[in-house]
Order: structure tokens, then C-alpha cells, then sequence
């Protein structure tokens, strides 16, 4: 390892192989021979002389790039699509004049830059789908499990565990819905020539038209796309990076309540990240099990959450055709917003699997707060059975909610609501009746329900789609 040069810890520490690999010159420079084929095969398809052997020619070296001659003719002429363009004619010589043929820098570029952004979110997909599969077998196997809910993080009304676990499933349903709707508009630029009028393509077609609209036809399809955008400056627009970011800092937002959410539980001691046998979690409290993976989520969720500015600003900002101010903005904002986010979902899916419930504590909890949420129950059930007065027991419940709560907060006793309602004859119900009165479960309402069904009318049919995707098992540098 390299210790004397700066390395972005998004690739030395949190993205996976596979994403780093999307974002790489390799797989960027294979991109361009790519298309240099698919223009040439379209070019020799629309009846320029570009011969069948010329293309054979490119294809034999379309994977093995001579990068060393690239190199050493970038630092001659300055610029890098121009080097590629000579380090592949070396090695195709004749095919050397046909290389790039009437096309300008954006067309290698740019079509690359929205391949690989395509096949980034591809991947961000079937993470997205690994999450949800781990959080749905969570929310499942919990979906009964009575736990006091907060609202303002005060005490509210019970909820369950597994019910509190679709809130962030929602959320990323929602997400994997923005990422499907991105995938299924892509298009490519295509080659549509220095501003965008394919001027060059219109003369080396004798002025034909529908030669110049099938070309970019064919270089989508060879590529893999439906279509390339109808209109275009020498760029795309930029606002398509906008978008991808846009849908990367909605996943970012999600994934920082989850990890909000579990720092909270952790710190109630009821639900806990998974904490490894030898981990250490602080150099001076060697006691504590500090919650670092959902913390850290956080904090590249909020990079992301701030990258996506850089899109709207560099979309805003272009001048007619195109500016070149884009470029080192992009070098930058696009891949590290999508390394990012792959690494917060790979730390997404590793804490979502090993969520490790505590029911005691959960219980414990909700048991101190059922006495005050239990009052209007215990109250109707007097109306009820003795015909008592409801104004008359709401103000004798209020004055003993008030001392049972001054007891806990002032004395730092237990809440003794119930003793004090059962031995207030108004009320005519003993300990036991109340005890009974009590069952957390009665006091979740339709949560397990409601669990059940979102899994299986929400959830269930999304996985089954998603069948084939294998769940990710990333290796998480703690």
C-alpha cells in the first residue's frame, strides 16, 4: 500500500470491488473502444467504405489497450480521447484512418459517462433489493413484539418492533422506485457532432438525413440502449447527472433515518447493530458498544446528501452548446456520490441482517409507560361496569397521573399509576384487573396487521421479482 500519496478512503475503505471496477479507467477506456466500434459498424451499415476487415481489426484489440503508448502521446498532444485514438490505430493499422470518424471527443465521453452511471445504479438496484430482503425477514419475525413508540422521541403509543421496520422498508420501496424509473428512460447521446447538429455525420452521409438519424439509431442499439436523447449541445445535459444524484441522495436520506433510528434503540438498549467478537468500541471505556456502522452510514449519507449540489450548480451553469467547466466537477461529484452510497448500502444490508433484539429491555420500558396509556381504557371500563362518572374519573386520573409522574421524575421511584387507581374506590377495579388490563399486546393496534400485510402485498411481490438477485455479503471494515 501506498503510504506517501492521498488515496480517497470511498475506495480504499467503504465501496465495494465491484463498484470501484464500474468507475475505473479500465473500465472506461474498453467503454470507448466500444463505441468506437459501434460507430464504425454503423458507419459501414449506413454505406460509408469501411471495410468488414477493418472492424474484425478493431474488435481483436477492443480489451487488450496498449496504455503505456496512450500515456506517452498524452503528454505530447494534451488530450486524452486524441491519445486513445492513436494508442488504437497503433495497434489497428488499418483500421487507423476510420477510428472516431467524424465524431468529437463527447461521443466517447459522454456516451460512457451515462453507461456507467447506468450500470452503477444497476448495481445500487440489486443492493437496494439485498436491504429490503434483510429488513423484511427482520420486520417479519418481529412483527409481534409490542415496543413503546415515540413521537417528538417522548413515549406515544405502543407500536411493535416489526411495524417500526416498515417505516424504513417504505421508504426504501420508494427509492428502488426512483432508481427503476432512472433505469428505464436511459438513453444515450449518441453522436450528434460538435454542437449538436451532426454537421460532420450530414457531409460524410452526402447530406442524408435519415442516414444521420439512423446512425444514432444504431450505436443505442449496439450498446444496448432503446434511444439517444433527440437533441443535444456537444453534451448531453448535464441535468441527467442531476437526476442520478438526485435518486443516489434520496437513497442516502433513507438510509441515514435507519441509522438515526438504530443509534437512538442502541442507546435504549433495545436494539443493537451487530458488534463482532473482538471489536473494541472505545480506547478508554472498554465496556462500551458504540454503534459505528450505523454512524457511519450517517456520515456518508450526509456527503452524498451535499454532493448532489454539485449536479444542480454544474447543470445550471453550462453555456449554450457546452463549457468545459463541468468536467473536473464530474471527475469528482458523480463517482464518489455513487462509491458512497454503495458503501452505505453494503453497511445498510451487513447491520440489517445482524440486528440483535433485546425483548426484556423492550418490554421494561413499555411496561413503565403502559400505566399512563392504559388510563382511558381503565377509565371506560368504570363507566362501563359501575356507571360511574366519566368527567368525575378523568379528573381523579389526571391528579394520580400527576403524582405517579412527579414520584418518577422528582423521586426517582417506579410508577405506581395502577396502585393508586386501585385504591381509589371511584374506580371499583383491583391490581390484579389492572394487571390484566395491561397486556402490552393489547395497546399496538393494528401493527402486527398491518406488518403482515405490507410484507405481503408490498414487499413479497418486489423479491419475487427480484428473485435472481443473490444477497450481497459485503466485508465491512469495522
Amino acid at each position: 500500500m501506498v503510504k506517501d500519496t492521498y488515496e480517497s478512503p470511498l475506495s480504499a475503505r467503504y465501496a465495494s470491488k465491484e463498484m470501484k471496477y464500474i468507475f475505473s479507467p479500465d473500465k472506461k477506456f474498453r467503454t470507448w473502444r466500444k463505441l468506437w466500434i459501434a460507430l464504425a459498424e454503423s458507419e459501414k451499415e449506413l454505406g460509408l467504405p469501411i471495410t468488414q476487415e477493418q472492424i474484425d481489426e478493431l474488435k481483436a484489440h477492443a480489451d487488450d489497450i496498449n496504455y503505456e503508448v496512450a500515456q506517452e502521446r498524452e503528454k505530447i498532444v494534451r488530450h486524452d480521447v486524441m491519445s486513445h485514438v492513436y494508442a488504437y490505430g497503433v495497434q489497428c493499422p488499418n483500421a487507423k484512418g476510420i477510428i472516431h470518424l467524424g465524431a468529437t471527443s463527447c461521443y466517447v465521453g459522454d456516451n460512457t459517462d451515462i453507461i456507467i452511471m447506468t450500470e452503477g445504479l444497476k448495481l445500487i438496484r440489486n443492493k437496494l433489493i439485498t436491504v429490503i430482503r434483510n429488513l423484511s425477514k427482520f420486520a417479519d419475525e418481529y412483527k409481534a413484539l409490542p415496543t413503546l413508540a415515540f413521537t417528538h422521541f417522548q413515549p406515544a403509543q405502543p407500536t411493535t418492533v416489526g411495524k417500526r421496520a416498515t417505516l424504513w422498508l417504505q421508504e426504501l420501496l420508494m427509492d428502488l422506485e426512483d432508481v427503476e424509473y432512472q433505469l428505464s428512460k436511459a438513453k444515450l447521446l449518441g453522436s450528434k457532432g460538435t454542437t449538436g447538429t451532426q454537421a460532420s455525420f450530414l457531409e460524410l452521409f452526402d447530406g442524408d438525413h435519415e442516414k444521420c438519424k439512423m446512425l444514432d439509431r444504431k450505436i443505442a442499439e449496439k450498446m444496448g440502449y432503446k434511444a439517444c436523447f433527440p437533441v443535444s449541445g456537444q453534451t448531453y445535459s448535464r441535468k441527467l447527472d442531476s437526476q442520478f444524484l438526485n435518486v443516489l441522495a434520496g437513497i442516502a436520506q433513507s438510509a441515514a433515518k435507519f441509522s438515526n433510528d438504530i443509534r437512538l434503540l442502541q442507546h435504549l438498549k433495545e436494539v443493537e447493530e451487530p458488534f463482532e467478537k473482538n471489536q473494541i468500541g472505545s480506547s478508554a471505556m472498554a465496556y462500551k458498544r458504540n454503534p459505528m456502522r450505523s454512524e457511519r452510514i450517517g456520515s456518508l449519507s450526509r456527503y452524498v446528501m451535499v454532493d448532489v449540489l454539485n449536479g444542480y450548480f454544474t447543470t445550471a451553469t453550462q453555456w449554450f452548446e457546452r463549457t468545459l467547466d463541468d468536467s473536473a466537477n464530474k471527475r469528482l461529484s458523480v463517482p464518489e456520490a455513487f462509491l458512497a452510497v454503495d458503501g452505505i448500502l453494503s453497511l445498510y444490508a451487513n447491520v440489517a441482517d445482524g440486528l440483535v433484539v433485546y425483548p426484556k429491555v423492550i418490554e421494561q420500558r413499555l411496561r413503565k409507560e403502559l400505566p399512563f396509556m392504559a388510563t382511558e381504557n381503565i377509565m371506560m371500563d368504570a363507566v362501563k361496569k359501575r356507571g360511574a362518572d366519566r368527567q368525575q374519573l378523568h379528573e381523579k386520573i389526571r391528579e394520580h397521573s400527576m403524582a405517579a409522574s412527579r414520584v418518577v421524575k422528582v423521586e426517582g421511584g417506579e410508577n405506581d399509576l395502577l396502585e393508586r387507581i386501585a385504591a381509589d374506590e371511584a374506580f371499583g377495579v383491583t391490581l390484579e384487573e389492572l394487571e390484566h388490563i395491561l397486556k402490552p399486546e393489547n395497546y399496538t393496534g393494528r401493527a402486527k396487521e398491518q406488518t403482515e400485510d405490507f410484507l405481503n402485498e408490498c414487499i413479497k411481490p418486489v423479491l419475487e421479482k427480484y428473485a435472481d438477485v443473490e444477497s450481497d455479503k459485503p466485508e465491512i471494515n469495522v
